[in-house]
């Protein structure tokens, strides 16, 4: 686990974002949970307030041998809208943003690069905010894995069943199946 690097970041529903990041061949483990915010260990219910400044993130441990810092933040960037504020499809709020929390600088110059390079992919300015990392709270258990363990639920079917093909058709390349 020593070569292991962190990346944190969000793109509205945390069950979304870690259904597509986990299937990529590097990721060795991923927790959903929260961070970008004010209050310490904040509960899921206090999150979906809107009042404690978190988004709902996923803290992903990765292999740069496999897979870059470069690779999984493009991937991200192009598995959600990082052009509307504080919203991803119905889900709106603070809580919904965009984010890319850096835990270093090579991160925060890696997000400065991909961010232009897919600007053009997108009609509207990214919007996604690009911030220090200071803390991750991890989301209950009933949050973790939620796709692979509700693969029946509506949500998971209408919402994020289009992102794991989309993944599946970009990205065959990279991906444990």
């Amino acid at each position: 686990m020593n070569n292991l690097s962190l990346a944190t970041f969000g793109g509205g529903c945390f069950w979304c974002i870690e259904a597509v990041i986990q299937r990529l061949n590097g990721v060795e483990s991923l927790k959903s949970g929260f961070a970008g915010g004010f209050i310490k260990n904040p509960p899921y219910r206090e999150v979906c307030t809107g009042r404690t400044g978190h988004a709902e993130v996923i803290q992903v441990a990765f292999n740069p041998d496999i897979i870059s810092y470069h690779d999984l933040l493009f991937i991200f960037m192009t598995s959600h809208d990082p052009t509307t504020l504080n919203r991803q499809g119905a889900d709106t709020g603070t809580q919904y943003r965009s984010i890319v929390l850096y835990h270093d600088q090579e991160q925060k110059a890696a997000a400065a690069d991909v961010f232009k390079e897919v600007k053009s992919f997108y009609e509207n300015p990214i919007v996604t905010e690009l911030a220090e990392y200071k803390a991750f709270y991890e989301a209950e258990e009933v949050h973790q894995n939620y796709y692979n363990n509700n693969q029946d639920a509506r949500y998971c079917q209408i919402v994020i069943d289009p992102k794991v093909e989309k993944l599946k058709k970009m990205y065959s390349d990279k991906l444990v199946l």
